[in-house]
């Protein structure tokens, strides 16, 4: 592992334990070179399927566009950091869940929309408006009633 510090490729492992329940391996480095300490995360390599997007151009599943649209929602709402990066990390599993070598980018943003549901429904309808790319005050407005009438219901 090269250190951030000094670019040294020769370390030791100092400490080492598992996060995220498991999935995830941390690893505190002492750099051989410079002597200093830093902290590395290892985890399995998922195989993740090929996003087909609406114009039929496919990309490789992204999580950070998906940490990124969900941040964007969340922006000055009381949702922590680490909230949101658990919502990435419950989308990413069901989508690998899923086994599928290709998905449409439909249901990466349905997958999205259900979490945002659930988190905060100010978030849920900013993310809505721009996936579902509102044309009008009126397609706003439904959101808003259906949304309404479920809290309602519930």
């Amino acid at each position: 592992m090269k250190c951030p510090f000094c670019d040294e490729l020769e370390d030791k492992v100092v400490d080492s334990r598992m996060a995220k329940e498991g999935e995830v391996i941390r690893r505190r480095r002492e750099c051989l070179g410079c002597k200093r300490r830093y902290t590395t995360y290892e985890r399995v390599e998922e195989i993740l399927p090929v996003v087909v997007k609406k114009d039929g151009r496919r990309e490789s599943f992204d999580r950070t566009k998906i940490l990124a649209g969900l941040k964007k929602a969340c922006e000055k709402r009381p949702i922590s950091t680490g909230t949101i990066e658990a919502v990435t990390d419950r989308i990413e599993k069901r989508i690998q869940e899923m086994g599928e070598t290709e998905i449409e980018s439909r249901v990466v943003g349905e997958e999205v929309m259900k979490e945002l549901h659930q988190l905060d429904q100010v978030a849920y309808v900013r993310f809505a408006s721009v996936y579902r790319e509102f044309k009008d005050i009126e397609q706003f407005m439904d959101e808003l009633k259906t949304l309404a009438d479920q809290r309602r219901d519930h």
